[in-house]
């Protein structure tokens, strides 16, 4: 057995075993760096280590990561993601599913200002959850939809999981979110058609409203849009006219919904310390997964590890289609068990250069990994998405909420193949704009 296979077989071994006994992601992937390290080369070889993460603290892209948790977590402390839900809500009308088609579009918004999917879905949950079951909603839809569109929040720009696939393959980070768009816009649609279509099938599934809102009524919800507004140009208006960096807009973005909380007459000293601190804590597990795998990384790489796998995908006597296929495969079934951040500083680097090689879009690439990490969050059986809904409702079996999340994986997995095979939905957006 030749020493990659070995390295390979120990390195992801261990990962495994480690995941399977709770150590958390960061320590697993940064100790099985550093204790292979000693064991091929002697405290020598920890170099690579620490080069690795100093060159992912010296990028100033990583500069956004906390300012984009900054805004997620600032939209979850303030009413002003609920007041957005109201109008939704009323909007909303006597549509039958009309409820659950307001909480996706919602879910979206948010996910357009907040860039990760626990604030997304979290907050969707905390304002949509109430509602919902008072309208006699069943509980398959309330949380396949909360949950689905929630998982959209790493794909609808800004994303975080874009900005880092964009700083480890070198490409246009403004360029990755026009694809992201389009294809989290057309995602959510189509779970607004599912929504209605099984409405209209099943009437008990998710009544219409009884009473109908007046015109003024919903008039007078729309003034609630208008900060929310506010802040999604600040941040996309800013990134595709050209006018501001990613972590240019990020920080525009963060300004802008301190403003909005200011406004709103919520800004207190005990809000801000609040806020800053959760987004300490939450930055601070997203570098240190960051730093895990760069460590890891860097050790399997100087091993022979990522040049053996390459070689050994590259060696397959399968079409170029074939092997997209089955690296994508590979994404969904380690997205039913790793965090996102984990799989993208794992598995891009291993498979980016060969996707590069065989001639593929770029572009078009970094978005649908990015739909295929979106399916792994909601997929069964350790999906994160589906603990933050059991989270929220600590006494729905967590059977119901696989059930619920089902036909939405169904319409994810259509239109990533769909995305696969018709390129041009993807690119057409960033190949007509002026983004860099």
């Amino acid at each position: 057995m030749s020493p990659e296979v070995l390295l390979t077989i120990g390195m992801f071994g261990s990962l495994v075993l480690c995941i399977m006994f709770g150590v958390s992601l960061a320590f697993a992937l940064g100790s099985i760096g550093v204790i292979t390290a000693l064991l091929m080369w002697g405290p020598a070889g920890l170099m690579p280590i620490v080069t690795g993460v100093f060159n992912y603290m010296w990028m100033l892209l990583l500069a956004a990561v906390p300012l984009f948790v900054f805004i997620g977590v600032a939209l979850s402390k303030s009413k002003i993601a609920e007041d957005m839900y109201d109008a939704f809500y009323l909007w909303s009308g006597r549509l039958r599913g009309g409820l659950a088609v307001g909480t996706c579009g919602f879910a979206a918004a948010l996910s357009a200002m907040t860039g990760n999917c626990s604030a997304s879905t979290v907050t969707t949950g905390l304002v949509a959850i109430p509602p919902m079951r008072q309208r006699k909603y069943r509980e398959t839809i309330i949380f396949g939809s909360i949950g689905s569109a929630g998982t959209l929040g790493i794909l609808i720009p800004p994303s975080i999981t874009l900005i880092v696939i964009g700083m480890m393959t070198g490409q246009s980070i403004g360029k990755l979110f026009a694809g992201g768009l389009v294809a989290g816009v057309g995602i959510v649609v189509l779970f607004m058609i599912y929504i209605v279509i099984r409405a209209w099938l099943e009437p008990d599934l998710c009544p219409a409203l009884e009473e109908t809102p007046s015109m003024q009524e919903k008039l007078r919800a729309l003034k609630s849009i208008a900060l929310p507004t506010l802040i999604i140009l600040s941040i996309l208006g800013s990134l595709f006219f050209g006018i501001a960096t990613p972590t240019e807009a990020s920080s525009v973005g963060a300004l802008a919904v301190l403003l909005c909380v200011i406004i709103r007459g919520e800004f207190t000293w005990t809000f801000f310390k609040e806020t800053a601190y959760q987004t300490a804590s939450i930055t601070g597990m997203v570098l240190w997964i960051m730093f895990g795998a760069s460590g890891f990384v860097a050790i399997y790489s100087g091993g022979g590890g990522i040049y053996f796998v390459q070689s050994m995908l590259m060696d397959l006597n399968v079409s170029p289609w074939v092997l997209i296929f089955i690296l994508q495969g590979a994404i969904l079934l380690l997205g039913m068990f790793l965090d996102p951040m984990g799989i993208i500083l794992l598995c891009l680097p291993l498979f980016y250069p060969v996707v590069s090689a065989m001639g593929f879009d770029p572009i078009w690439y970094g978005v649908v990994f990015n739909i295929a990490l979106c399916i792994g969050y909601i997929t069964p059986p350790f999906g994160y998405n589906l603990f933050y809904l059991k989270s929220l409702s600590p006494d729905t079996a967590m059977n119901t909420i696989f059930r619920s999340v089902v036909p939405f994986i169904f319409i994810m997995v259509a239109s990533l193949v769909v995305m696969m095979v018709f390129p041009g939905i993807v690119t057409w957006l960033p190949n007509n704009m002026n983004l860099h």
